[in-house]
This record gives C-alpha cells, sequence and structure tokens, in this order.
C-alpha cells in the first residue's frame, strides 16, 4: 500500500504529486490518459497553438502595411495539426514538472484506464490495475455538460472540435462563454463560416460588461454571426450536409444549419465512474466533489483538486489547489485555499482579460471611480496597427486601491496579469502611476489608466512617469 495516491495527471494532480513526494511519502500517480491531463493534451497547449495559428495568419496580413510584400498566406491544416502534435509532445515530455515526478521517485501508471472506488481506500482502473492508499487525492478534472435535447448526440464537443482533422466549411457553437468564443473566433480564423449562439443576455458573461459588448462588436464584424438571447433549443436534426439545430423564442419557431454543431455550455465534474458513494464522498448541489477549506471530502482521508471540485476551473488554480491539497493529506489540516486574484485570459481574436471585480461587483460593494484608456490614442497600439480596444482601471475611492481591471485587445491578457500584481499588492493607483514602465509598451497603457484614475481621485503622481503618452497632469488632493 502506498501512503498517498494521485488520481489524474493534469496540472491539479501532478502539483500534488511532487508536493507530496517532496514531503517525503511514497507517492503513486495514476491517470486514464497521457500525462499532463486536459491542459497538455486536450486543453491550454494545444488550443493556444491553434489560436496562435490564427494570430500568424492575422499579422501575415498586416505586412503590407509596413512595406513587406508577400503572397496571401494559405493554412494548410494537415501541417498545423502536425506542428500541434509536435507542441503536445514536447510539452509533456520536456515538462520540468515530470522531469521532477521521474527523479522523485513517484510510481507512475499511465493510460491506465478510468478509475472507480472499490471502497474507500482502494480504486480499480478499466485497465484492470488495483491500487490502495492510505490517502488519495482526486483530480480526474471534468467533462463537457450535455443537454437532455432530442438529436444531442448530433452535436460535438469543444474537444471533438480541436481534434478536427479537416476545417469544416461552417460551424453552430452554442453556448457563448469563454470555450465557446474560442471555439468560435479560431475556426472563423481558419476559413469556417460560424454562428455563435448565448442564450443570456449576453456573451462572455462573467467579464465586465464593457468586454462583453466590445467583444460582441469585434467578432461580428469578422463574420461571425452573433445570436444573444437567442430562445431554447428544440431539437437536432441530421441533414445532407450537416446538422440543423431548431430553436423557439417568443412563440415563433427558428432554424439554423451548419457541416458542424458544437455544444460548449459549462463544465462538470468528471465523476460518472468513479463511484465516489463506494467511498462514502458526498457531491455538492452543482454535483462537484464536495470539499472542505483544506480540500477534504466527506471521507476524510481523501481529497480533491482541480475541476472536479468547481473550484476556479483554469490552471493556475488547479496547481496551488493540488499543492495545497497533498499538504493536507500528509501533515493534517495546515493550509486552507483562500481566494486570491486570479487574471483570467482568452485565446481568442481580439483577446480579452480581467483581474479584480467587474465594474458591477465593485460597485455592489465601494464607492468606485473607473477610467477608460482606448486603444487608438496609445502609442505602442499605433506602432503595432493594433488599435482596436481598451483598458479599464476600477478603484476604490476610500482607499485608493486597485479593484479591477479590465482589457480587451491586442496583449490583454499581458496587461491583465500585471494589474493583478497591483491588485494583490494592495496598490494605490498613484503607486501604480508613478511606475517608470517602459516606453512604448502595452504595461505602459495601465500606468496611463492608473495616472487618468488618480487625477479623477485628485491625487499626485510626481513627476509623471507616463507623459510620453499624452497623459494630463493629475490634481494635487
Amino acid at each position: 500500500m502506498t501512503d498517498v495516491l494521485v488520481v489524474g495527471a493534469g496540472p491539479a494532480g501532478v502539483a500534488a504529486t511532487l508536493r507530496a513526494a517532496d514531503l517525503g511519502v511514497r507517492t503513486t500517480l495514476v491517470t486514464s490518459g497521457e500525462f499532463g491531463g486536459m491542459a497538455a493534451n486536450d486543453g491550454p497547449v494545444p488550443v493556444r497553438t491553434l489560436a496562435h495559428a490564427g494570430r500568424l495568419l492575422r499579422d501575415a496580413r498586416q505586412l503590407s502595411q509596413y512595406g513587406i510584400t508577400v503572397n496571401e498566406p494559405v493554412l494548410n491544416y494537415s501541417t498545423l495539426l502536425g506542428r500541434v502534435r509536435e507542441v503536445v509532445t514536447e510539452v509533456r515530455t520536456k515538462s520540468s514538472l515530470r522531469q521532477q515526478i521521474d527523479s522523485s521517485g513517484v510510481t507512475v501508471h499511465e493510460n491506465a484506464g478510468t478509475a472507480r472506488f472499490v471502497d474507500s481506500n482502494t480504486i480499480e482502473t478499466s485497465a484492470g490495475l488495483r491500487l490502495s492508499a492510505d490517502r488519495i487525492i482526486i483530480c480526474t478534472g471534468g467533462a463537457s455538460r450535455r443537454l437532455p435535447i432530442p438529436g444531442f448526440e448530433l452535436t460535438s464537443t469543444h474537444s471533438d472540435a480541436w481534434a478536427l482533422t479537416s476545417i469544416p466549411p461552417s460551424m453552430i457553437v452554442v453556448g457563448a462563454g469563454a470555450t465557446g468564443v474560442q471555439v468560435a473566433s479560431i475556426f472563423n480564423a481558419f476559413g469556417s463560416r460560424v454562428q455563435l449562439f448565448e442564450a443570456g443576455p449576453r456573451i462572455l458573461v462573467t467579464e465586465d460588461a464593457d468586454i462583453s459588448s466590445a467583444a460582441a462588436l469585434a467578432l461580428q464584424h469578422s463574420g461571425i454571426a452573433v445570436h444573444e438571447n437567442f430562445g431554447a433549443i428544440d431539437s437536432f436534426e441530421k441533414t445532407s450536409a450537416g446538422v440543423r439545430m431548431t430553436f423557439t423564442k417568443g412563440g415563433h419557431r427558428f432554424d439554423a444549419e451548419a457541416t458542424l454543431v458544437v455544444v460548449a455550455v459549462g463544465w462538470v465534474a468528471e465523476t460518472s465512474s468513479l463511484d465516489v458513494a463506494a467511498a462514502g464522498i458526498e457531491l455538492n448541489e452543482r454535483k462537484f466533489l464536495k470539499v472542505d477549506e483544506y480540500l477534504r471530502t466527506s471521507a476524510p482521508h481523501v481529497f480533491a483538486a482541480g475541476d472536479i471540485t468547481g473550484h476556479f476551473m483554469l490552471v493556475p488554480q488547479a496547481i496551488q489547489a493540488g499543492w495545497a491539497a497533498a499538504t493536507n493529506a500528509v501533515q493534517g489540516p495546515t493550509m486552507p485555499l483562500v481566494d486570491q486574484v486570479s487574471p483570467m485570459g482568452s485565446f481568442t481574436e481580439p483577446e480579452y482579460a480581467q483581474a479584480g471585480l467587474t465594474e458591477a461587483k465593485a460597485r455592489e460593494a465601494y464607492d468606485v471611480v473607473t477610467s477608460i484608456v482606448h486603444f487608438d490614442v496609445t502609442t505602442r497600439t499605433i506602432i503595432d496597427g493594433r488599435t482596436f480596444g481598451f483598458c479599464k482601471l476600477i478603484a476604490d475611492r476610500k482607499t485608493c486601491r486597485v479593484i479591477g481591471c479590465h482589457v480587451i485587445g491586442e496583449r490583454a491578457v499581458d496587461i491583465a496579469e500585471v494589474a493583478a500584481i497591483a491588485i494583490a499588492a494592495g496598490m494605490r493607483v498613484d503607486d501604480l502611476a508613478q511606475l517608470p514602465l517602459a516606453y512604448p509598451t502595452y504595461g505602459g497603457i495601465l500606468a496611463r489608466a492608473a495616472v487618468m484614475t488618480a487625477g479623477q481621485l485628485g491625487l499626485s503622481v510626481g513627476w509623471q512617469a507616463h507623459r510620453a503618452e499624452g497623459v494630463p497632469l493629475a490634481k494635487h488632493r
């Protein structure tokens, strides 16, 4: 019997495995598929590679503006897929985390098939592997939500979309959260005619409302048909050319047809085969594994981390949770998982990103001031010919601290991550404004927003680090 058994080799599972091994206990890692989980094999790594190809196509079409003459770029999708496989393999095999695991004495079982609990200390996989441990950490991730709609079996998931071997002439994407917008944006860049359907009042509902509106306009301008508040789906039907979706709104029936329909309407815990009841593990009201602040399940020696808990289903947060779960599994309940500033970004065109509170959420708890810097007046974006977008900064009037930042446009993620550092450090806007960031850069756009916000608050920003951007002098208190 091993001391700690980790089930799942995604970001949470890998982090948990490394932490348990570092703490000196006998550790075993078992995964249904390849090392790296969804992040390396079906998530950010392959998706970002595909999105990068889309960006290269976009950039190639801009070359003539800078006096560079080339032929119209043509996508060879089979070659691109070869590159995706190369990247995934390199990330999986050359990852420093894999090297650390291999050198730490951990027993690793890859491609073991799906796991299920036999009892509270034992799991068995579909490949016939049987493992027991004093403590178990479940990191099996999640799966796309299915809908109880006639003909749903005719639809595809986002994973199916990434696995395509050719570009579909047309595509319907149902669900305009982060995943659905990624699918729509990438395949639109590759030449598919894309229709994006969102049942809610706006796409990207977890983003700041101004970002959602700007993203919808940008997607429409790129050729994507965006349908918000479209009604309710009645059925999917096979046609000679693909799939027809029938839906109802306001008592009237409509339909849309495409070669492929991708449904991305949420993410659920991957518990269907685990038989968690055999281990005495309960699910919460959202059907994710129920855990306490120390990531313990209702079986005290079984912990869980990552998507299966439904908590911030992102790679950095999964790594943090895996580390905490392993610490608590080995040392007892010593490391509670606390919410931290979590910058989030997209692989879309255009990029969008956030850090901290949206303006709506901020106004529920604070007296706020906001400043918006549009990209058509900032030096670096003009140089790069990327003048669509803006950076919105939100500050608390009482403390003058930065509490939110929302960006859409080129390098949006990079800007939001700088803002996340400022938020986590509790920086005031005048402190942020005085940082002498390099000129002209995208990070400087954030500092420009800070100068504008400081001016609204009547704060002095001293020597005005970013007057090169044409920001008017801020007032003194």
